[in-house]
């Protein structure tokens, strides 16, 4: 029995051995077959599906942040779609989806991806309104302006246009008191009807001269007033996101043509010109506000199609601050981080006003003296520019989220901006 002692005491210490090495490595096998690799891919259709990819041009790592049926589209880009969870331990983000019942608004949150639908109306919603603080989305359905409550879904009515006149409203003012926007006149709205497509309104609408006038809604009260009244297209109204008394608008039509950016003080009533244009066909458009409310940024070309500048005008101080790009480097639209350190551009392809030969790409840019310095985020060669991307920063910075048609469907996508 004692000769057995020592070759037992060997076998199970192999055995031991066996099960140590057996264990370690099935440990192993698991830590690989759990591990999530993420393609490298072209950015497409293909990629698209995939749901998480690493653009196999510019190696950043892009994710289709919303997952549903039908088509999806983030705000226009100087429209903020982001408030805080009810929770406050992450951020949504509201869009509008296509369903049988007409576009829906809908929010998604950004860390868990879950959606939620917030309305249901039946009919078409037109605008794309959030109001962070009072925690709901405003939008008209024909003539009527409604709200809707992002976290318990109940709809309230605001306010009915009437009969003689088309209004619309645009924007929210800094304390969510006031919705802005404009009436068009009849005839106006048949130019639009008769001239479906940007190409054949355009011109027609700036030729004509017609009356518009910025009005306001007193949210609570329900009290209409007309700000101001022009023989000229007023457009692209914005509401300053920190003081509620300052109203953005623009002369719109051939932007050559045009001294476009303005502000209107809505208690005043006194008109500020933003940028006077100082060369022949020398243009400045596609204007946003800081989200400190202090500068109003726009897209500056002196002349139209020949240098490009991301152009600041500090409203203080009356300051302008031109940042140069690259033909290739211009954006249909551009953005500022919430740090107000660096900006965004949704690029452009051959058919726009810079007429770059290789501008269809999303851009990080970052300041460096006079100038932007570029980082080539996503190939955009996949996508139509039909549907302009309209990019956001998310709120942490980290991403630029714009929306794209890669798969043939429009849905909205998030890069991000460190490799």
């Amino acid at each position: 029995m004692n000769f057995f002692k020592p070759f037992l005491f060997l076998l199970i210490s192999i055995s031991f051995s066996c099960k140590e090495k057996l264990s370690k490595s099935n440990t192993a096998k698991s830590l690989k077959l759990n591990k999530i690799e993420i393609p490298v891919m072209e950015t497409s259709k293909a990629s698209s599906l995939a749901g998480v990819w690493i653009d196999a041009t510019t190696g950043h790592k892009i994710e289709k942040l919303v997952d549903r049926t039908g088509n999806n589209r983030s705000f226009y880009f100087h429209n903020n779609p982001f408030l805080k969870s009810k929770d406050g331990n992450a951020y949504l983000m509201v869009f509008s989806g296509s369903t049988e019942t007409g576009n829906q608004f809908f929010s998604v949150n950004l860390e868990t991806k879950v959606v939620d639908q917030i309305t249901t109306q039946k009919g078409d919603k037109k605008g794309e309104i959030l109001g962070a603080k009072t925690r709901k989305v405003f939008y008209m359905i024909q003539d009527s302006v409604f709200a809707t409550h992002i976290d318990t879904h109940k709809t309230e009515f605001i306010y009915k246009f009437s009969n003689n006149v088309i209004g619309s409203v645009t924007s929210l003012n800094a304390d969510e008191t006031l919705l802005g926007g404009a009436l068009i006149t009849k005839e106006e709205n048949d130019i639009f009807k008769k001239n479906p497509k940007k190409s054949g309104y355009f011109d027609k609408i700036y030729e004509a001269k017609l009356k518009r006038s910025l009005i306001t809604i007193n949210i609570n009260t329900k009290e209409f007033n007309t700000i101001y009244s022009e023989n000229a297209w007023l457009n692209h109204i914005q509401f300053s996101p920190t003081n509620p008394d300052l109203l953005m608008y623009c002369h719109e039509g051939p932007w050559h043509k045009v001294d476009r950016i303005w502000n209107i003080n809505i208690k005043t009533k006194e008109n500020t010109l933003i940028h006077k244009r100082t060369v022949h066909r020398e243009i400045a458009g596609h204007e946003f506000f800081s989200p400190n409310g202090n500068t109003i940024w726009f897209d500056l070309q002196i002349p139209r199609g020949e240098t490009f500048y991301l152009t600041g005008k500090h409203l203080d101080t009356g300051k302008e601050t031109r940042y140069t790009l690259k033909r290739d480097e211009w954006s249909i639209h551009y953005n500022i981080s919430p740090d107000l350190k660096t900006f965004a551009g949704d690029g452009g392809d051959e058919g726009q006003v810079a007429h770059a030969k290789d501008g269809m790409w999303l851009y990080h840019f970052i300041p460096k003296g006079d100038s932007l310095v570029s980082s080539k985020l996503v190939n955009m060669k996949n996508h139509d520019y039909n549907l302009e991307p309209n990019v956001h920063f998310s709120p942490n910075g980290k991403q630029i989220i714009f929306r794209a048609n890669f798969e043939g469907s429009t849905q909205i996508y998030a890069v991000d901006i460190e490799k």
